[in-house]
């Protein structure tokens, strides 16, 4: 619990931190949200109790499966960073909870996913809620480059990669069932898509230097890919591909999305949480889907294939509803916090950590 804690506030906290004047609200606001979040996690958790669509299952379990659904709203608010004003990502973080345990309730109920399961879909809510939510508010003009980071920004965000990378098996392994293969995979994925990362990096990049922006996001790639099969892979091979994958496909989808499907669309994703968690999150999806046809078609021989049927049913079902969901209640959300009565934040005031903390002079000197 203390590894999942330190992830989501310190890791997400420092990961944030990409943007040049925005140091403050990056670490301050996700801190606040966290812990928010957290008591809304549980408060709902409790009303679920009560309604009895689930059963009480303790103290300890129940605050660990809030901080981890917090990990949402973080993912969330790295697609939104700098745009939104305090009061509205509070409110982003409390409509976005509800709507991921609601999906998380059709999963259980309707689909028949393992309650473990349904968490570990919270990379792939939290990053098209965050892409849909971000695509309702006004793009920053050509002209302004507040958006951009410095080399003590990239410092500070990597320092927080390396906390959510060093933290991340016990993630993915604090509600599985079997813990050990859980860790196991995880860090082996994890560690193939760092080493990975820096080939590519090198290898795509015009000077062959490694580039911050691709190391930041796709030594998590394999954390993320490996999230809803690690602890059911039996050889660590198949989640070292799944890492090499999550890490290809980051790095290769931040050069497309950034030149092509952001500017089609009009999308600002600050800290590229779609190419970061996104991707990798569909390609665990499909992996599980994959993996479902081989193992349960060898096991069986091909014999029921009604059985086989049925699973691939569940795990594709529970992937379309999820990011239908988070697409859905992502556009509308971005809609109601463009309301007058939320204050929305002016485009000129973007990315400005001034508007909202007492900055000294000097350390706003020295971020110019």
């Amino acid at each position: 619990f203390q590894d999942v804690n330190h992830l989501v506030i310190f890791g997400f906290g420092f990961f944030l931190m990409v943007l040049r004047r925005y140091g403050f609200s990056s670490t301050g606001l996700n801190f606040l949200l966290v812990v928010l979040g957290v008591q809304c996690s549980v408060l709902v958790e409790d009303l679920l109790v009560l309604l009895r669509v689930q059963q009480s299952e303790g103290g300890m379990r129940s605050l660990a499966k809030a901080v981890v659904s917090t990990t949402a709203v973080a993912i969330s608010t790295g697609a939104v960073l700098g745009k939104a004003n305090p009061v509205q990502l509070i409110v982003m973080s409390l409509v976005e909870l509800i709507i991921f345990y609601v999906s998380r309730c059709i999963n259980r109920i309707f689909l028949q996913v393992p309650d473990n399961l349904t968490l570990m879909h919270v990379h792939l809510f939290g990053a098209y809620f965050g892409v849909a939510v971000t695509s309702r508010f006004p793009e920053l003009p050509p002209g302004l480059d507040k958006n951009r980071s410095t080399p003590k920004s990239d410092l500070f965000s990597m320092l927080g990669t390396v906390f959510v990378w060093a933290f991340w098996p016990s993630f993915n392994s604090i509600l599985a069932d079997y813990k050990t293969e859980a860790v196991l995979n995880t860090y082996f994925a994890l560690a193939v898509s760092a080493v990975a990362a820096f080939i590519l990096s090198a290898l795509t990049s015009k000077d062959g230097k490694f580039r911050m922006t691709h190391i930041h996001s796709a030594v998590l790639a394999g954390g993320v890919a490996v999230s809803y099969t690690a602890h059911s892979i039996q050889h660590p091979w198949i989640a070292m591909i799944l890492g090499l994958l999550g890490s290809v496909i980051t790095i290769l989808g931040s050069h497309c999305l950034q030149r092509c499907f952001n500017p089609a669309f009009k999308l600002q994703d600050t800290s590229g949480v779609h190419f970061t968690f996104g991707l990798p999150a569909v390609l665990g999806a499909v992996a599980t889907v994959v993996l479902c046809v081989v193992e349960k078609g060898i096991s069986t021989q091909w014999n029921n294939l009604s059985s086989l049927g049925y699973l691939i049913f569940v795990d594709v079902g529970a992937f379309c509803q999820t990011i239908s969901t988070a697409l859905i209640t992502g556009l509308i959300t971005g809609l109601i916090l463009n309301i007058k009565l939320l204050k929305g934040v002016h485009v000129s005031k973007y990315f400005d950590d001034q508007f909202y903390w007492e900055v000294s002079f000097k350390i706003l000197s020295d971020s110019l």
